[in-house]
């Protein structure tokens, strides 16, 4: 019998057999999609398919993941969106100004393929297709709602771009928020005060959108015109990587968070400047956080740089380490430093905390870890790369929000879909033998899942659910 007469499923050729997302961390306003009413959740456990409307055993697949400061939003494989945690700004796109602890589809979206979600601190943007198309309509659009955006529902948005633009990517910062087309061009809105539209100004109140359309390549040469591949929005700064594998900086810098040796204008650079201290290295991934930025390269090594007061750059906590304008007591570092010298697939960056996948399928996490967001161990900084080992599964999407986390990972062989099943299935009662089975298969996440949860468990960690699996085997 094959796999499909096993499991009693269809399998679409170009996607994942099955799909799971993970949530963990800071949990006050519900954004980790719990029953339970802790206020923190250092179990990454995978948020059942119940949550999401969706019988147990219907075959659930996710195609993106995106943490706010205190929301989540998620895109299913149907190009559906759901969101949920915090809404006081509309973050959540139903309307309301009424938080969420469970997953919501979002109505206002049905009529669109969502294809891809940012969340910034309180809004949302989402690049979608109509689900209908007589071919007048371009196949990316953008969609923003929440707070700065215009709306609490979903709405369709150009801004400087022309009608028939096809939106790329798009991130979303504190109150700025930038979008990029398949042309290779940026445009940002939002808050200015701190130069983090690239526009050479700083600016009071709240801006239209505008294309970016000067990068300082050269400190002594006009700024150009260059073709982006890649953008992502800190707190108030902004990185992009170009289509040469450079990345440029704009916006705040206090904390170094740009990656300049000095800055052109007080604590700011208020054009798009590149980081030159990373010439010669091909950059293929950037990600920002509240005051650091990480980047990887195309061979897998990360570099990062900014603040790193809480341990969000994965240095450690030697003071005098760090270099900024000689201030050595500082933690900080303005040149981006190695951290990870191979093997980083991907890099995501919290308020302050940072989380990669590596080749070996292990996730690491380094930060402010009150609430488990950035690692296994109990303490309130891991201030080096630190273990995540709930999970199971390959890792294709990673999240980092204001205190919380999340991952999507995928299942693609039989293997790794019996432990996609077993693992929903694991007990404090079962754990050992499932772990034992795990580890006489190769079945390496599966068996270190069991063993962090019999550990917890039994040194009298909180569940996960109200109706958690593991409670009824504690029982």
């Amino acid at each position: 019998m094959d796999i499909d007469g096993i499991f009693g499923e269809s399998r679409p050729v170009n996607l994942p057999t099955k799909s799971a997302i993970y949530v963990w961390g800071y949990n006050q306003r519900g954004q980790t999609g719990r029953k339970g009413k802790e206020h923190s959740l250092r179990v990454p456990k995978q948020l059942p398919p119940e949550l999401f409307g969706c019988p147990g055993g219907v075959n659930s697949r996710w195609l993106d993941i995106a943490c706010g400061r205190e929301h989540t939003a998620a895109v299913a494989s149907d190009g559906f969106l759901f969101t949920w945690g915090a809404n006081d700004f509309g973050q959540l796109g139903d309307g309301s100004e009424e938080g969420r602890k469970h997953p919501t589809k979002v109505k206002q979206l049905q009529t669109e393929f969502v294809k891809s979600v940012s969340c910034g601190a309180h809004c949302t943007a989402a690049v979608a297709e109509p689900r209908k198309n007589d071919g007048t309509i371009s196949t990316s659009r953008l969609w923003v709602w929440g707070q700065n955006q215009g709306s609490n529902y979903p709405r369709l948005y150009w801004g400087a771009f022309t009608p028939d633009t096809i939106i790329r990517q798009v991130s979303c910062g504190a109150v700025h928020v930038v979008a990029l087309s398949e042309d290779g061009l940026v445009q940002a809105w939002g808050y200015n005060e701190y130069g983090q539209l690239g526009r050479g100004c700083t600016s009071e109140g709240l801006q239209g959108a505008r294309v970016i359309n000067a990068y300082a390549k050269f400190l002594d040469e006009a700024p150009e015109l260059v073709k982006i591949n890649q953008v992502s929005c800190g707190e108030y700064h902004t990185a992009a990587i170009s289509e040469t594998g450079e990345v440029y900086t704009w916006g705040l810098g206090n904390m170094g968070q740009l990656g300049h040796c000095s800055l052109q204008c007080g604590d700011k650079e208020l054009l798009p400047r590149r980081v030159v201290a990373l010439d010669g290295i091909f950059i293929k991934d950037v990600a920002c956080g509240g005051v650091h930025t990480c980047a990887v390269t195309l061979n897998g090594a990360l570099y990062a740089w900014g603040g790193g007061n809480v341990g969000q750059l994965g240095l450690g906590p030697h003071t005098g380490f760090f270099s900024c304008l000689n201030e050595s007591e500082m933690f900080l570092r303005n040149i981006p430093v190695l951290v990870v010298a191979s093997s980083v697939l991907l890099v995501a960056c919290g308020h302050s905390h940072t989380l990669i996948a590596t080749r070996d399928g292990r996730i690491h996490g380094w930060g402010y870890n009150s609430y488990g967001q950035a690692a296994n161990e109990k303490s309130t900084y891991a201030w080096y790369p630190s273990p995540v080992d709930w999970c199971v599964g390959e890792v294709r999407k990673l999240s980092a929000g204001g205190g919380h986390s999340a991952v999507l990972t995928d299942a693609c062989s039989l293997k790794e879909l019996c432990e996609f099943r077993l693992a929903d299935c694991v007990t404090l009662s079962n754990a050992s033998k499932i772990e034992d089975v795990a580890s006489r298969t190769g079945s390496d996440a599966l068996a270190r899942l069991c063993e962090k949860l019999r550990e917890h468990f039994l040194d009298g960690g909180d569940c996960c659910y109200e109706d958690d699996e593991i409670c009824d085997g504690k029982k």
